[in-house]
């Protein structure tokens, strides 16, 4: 082929190439993805990493080779929180789950109730363990020996709001069910008759109404003529029940120990400070006595609850106020000390009313 030929074709092959471009249309959407390759091969292992220790575990903060956690449990166990058995009884049933079962009363807690809101009884109840006060494995650190609450409580019966740090968690159980105005006499149509009272076997403020009794609200106070005002327990010891209870060293016996008691009683040598506690049971055992002579309680403690007709018996504000007073020393359970003033008080004039 002459040289002349082959240019002139290549010409026209270039032009072509030019022509069928310019007419080309746009692209079209890409087509499906093919299926994976096959795996590369594994690559090269890496550096070892630093070993964990048990100072990395902030589990250790707690659960470590001291007796931080066995100390505490021993001494729990020893007290009535680790040894009774009214959880078993009790914490089944509604009105009473909030106190006498541990998970019931976290559960109550959180949920910003008291003990007269619960609806159900635990199914299964747990004693007042570690649990039920403070905020156990939260967030796995130390932090969660936090109580549960320490808020300030408002009581159920009197209304009164008791402020006293630590013991406020306390509060939450320790405070009356009940007053004397609960035991109002009633005619035979139900209808309340006034100024009247008629004892039970449980005329009482029911177990442990420590919370009432150093804030000295309990609805004796009127009929007997006394003036009640919060004892210095409540008022100058920080933290209240804690403090008392348990001490610088938090022991869980719960017992109060003399220890606690010198910061301010400083020649202390028992919790019978200066004798209060044995002049405070001698006034009670005469009480005991003038109730026994009245006719309103029987010598092994338990209530007259019927007259000489065989009526239940009705009592005016003073007789019954001394009876009240009678049980509310027992319920209470400190012999005075939680609120010295209040109770010689008490006793006083119920005594002066079963005199006359």
């Amino acid at each position: 082929m002459s040289r002349n030929k082959m240019l002139v074709l290549l010409g026209v092959m270039l032009v072509s190439a030019v022509l069928f471009t310019a007419c080309a249309g746009p692209a079209g959407e890409a087509g499906p993805a093919g299926p994976a390759g096959p795996a590369g091969p594994a690559g090269p292992a890496g550096p070892a990493g630093e070993s964990a220790t048990t100072a990395d575990l902030t589990c250790t903060e707690c659960h470590n080779d001291t007796a931080l956690i066995s100390s505490k449990k021993a001494n729990w166990q020893e007290s009535l929180h680790g040894q009774g058995t009214a959880f078993i009884e009790e914490g089944g049933n509604s009105s009473c789950a909030f106190c006498h079962s541990g998970a019931a009363f976290s559960a109550a807690v959180a949920a910003g109730q008291n003990f007269s809101q619960i609806e159900s009884g635990d199914a299964n109840p747990t004693h007042q363990d570690c649990r039920t006060c403070h905020q156990i494995h939260v967030t796995y650190t130390s932090a969660d020996w936090a109580l549960e609450t320490n808020a300030p409580v408002t009581t159920v019966t009197s209304g009164a709001t008791f402020d006293g740090g630590s013991g406020n968690l306390c509060a939450n159980c320790h405070q009356a069910r009940r007053y004397m105005a609960n035991f109002a006499s009633k005619d035979s149509a139900g209808v309340v008759i006034p100024d009247k009272f008629t004892p039970t076997a449980r005329f009482n403020t029911h177990y442990s109404v420590q919370v009432d009794t150093l804030m000295a609200t309990v609805d004796v106070n009127a009929a007997l003529g006394v003036d009640g005002k919060p004892g210095a327990h409540y008022s100058m010891v920080e933290n209240t029940c804690v403090g008392c209870h348990m001490g610088e060293a938090d022991n869980h016996r719960f017992l109060p120990e003399v220890g606690a008691c010198v910061a301010c009683h400083a020649d202390a040598e028992s919790i019978d400070v200066n004798g209060a506690v044995t002049a405070f049971e001698e006034k009670v055992a005469q009480l005991h006595d003038a109730l026994v002579a009245k006719g309103l309680m029987n010598d092994d403690g338990s209530n007259v609850l019927k007259d000489a007709a065989g009526n239940p018996v009705q009592l005016d504000p003073p007789l019954a106020a001394a009876l009240f007073t009678y049980h509310l020393i027992e319920e209470d359970g400190s012999n005075s000390v939680h609120n010295p003033n209040y109770f010689n008080a008490l006793v006083d004039a119920s005594l002066a009313a079963l005199a006359e």
